[in-house]
């Protein structure tokens, strides 16, 4: 039977291969769309995908993921326009509640306009002061120099496997387009793909922004370094002076947390005769 694209990478990259695993419990039969689409479970469907061979089968679950992200992401949008209008409507009323006391204010004595412009102002500041919370710059390893790629027999089917499998991988996600390893991933929304992918509880995918690069690479290094054990080896500023990153630098990267991934057995591969 044909190797499928996490065995294929893994004989050319791992220099020591782990037995083959499999996924979690799964339908041992083909479900179908309706019943895909009632999987509100990132994870389930991911492993479902891992084991799915038939190629109708891998269309309609990819389509169920596609279209749980979707949801995911709308009912976000919907969440937060709910909570802006809240706050809005909160203003108007502190708004309204404060004109009220300033005209009953102008029927008293001056103190007493002074102690109710005192209070107005006091109300006003505290409706409209908020804590924001930003996202946690990580504590970013050097950034070590890209190694020259060593020229092999089998490199550059190294590198088209490797190529293949993170496009299988990020398949599923809206935005994500693999077709190098240069400017496929510059504005950082392929990396944090790839390691939703394999830790899909540690944030929400949905709401990234592809503009706002330097979170996105930030977001994907980090969660890789602690949830994979894989280190920054890219520097994120470094990437963000460059309209695109260096493929070698990448394509190191990807191979290292490929290795990580091995390592923590939550690749698939087969045992290296």
């Amino acid at each position: 039977m044909e190797a499928g694209p996490d065995e294929g990478v893994a004989g050319a990259v791992s220099a020591n291969e782990t037995s083959e695993t499999n996924p979690g419990d799964t339908p041992s039969g083909i479900l179908t769309s309706q019943q895909l689409s009632a999987i509100e479970d990132e994870e389930v469907l991911n492993k479902l995908l891992d084991k799915a061979v038939d190629f109708d089968e891998r269309r309609m679950i990819r389509a169920a993921l596609r279209d749980l992200l979707k949801k995911k992401r709308e009912k976000r949008e919907k969440e937060r326009g709910s909570r802006q209008d809240d706050l809005k409507q909160q203003a108007l009323s502190k708004a309204g509640t404060g004109r009220m006391g300033m005209n009953r204010g102008q029927t008293s004595n001056h103190q007493q306009r002074s102690h109710m412009h005192s209070q107005l102002s006091a109300s006003t500041t505290n409706s409209f002061t908020k804590t924001t919370g930003s996202m946690a710059n990580p504590a970013m390893a050097p950034a070590h120099q890209c190694s020259p790629v060593v020229a092999a027999p089998n490199m550059k089917n190294v590198k088209q496997m490797l190529l293949d499998w993170c496009r299988a991988k990020t398949e599923p996600y809206e935005g994500v387009e693999i077709r190098n390893f240069s400017s496929s991933w510059s504005d950082g929304i392929a990396f944090c793909a790839l390691v939703h992918r394999f830790f899909p509880d540690a944030f929400e995918y949905s709401i990234l922004n592809p503009n706002a690069r330097k979170d996105n690479f930030e977001l994907a290094f980090s969660t890789a370094e602690r949830l994979a054990d894989c280190p920054p080896l890219l520097d994120v500023e470094d990437l963000l002076r460059m309209h695109e990153p260096d493929w070698k630098c990448v394509y190191t990267y990807i191979q290292e947390f490929y290795r990580c991934l091995v390592e923590k057995g939550l690749v698939k591969t087969k045992k290296k005769l």
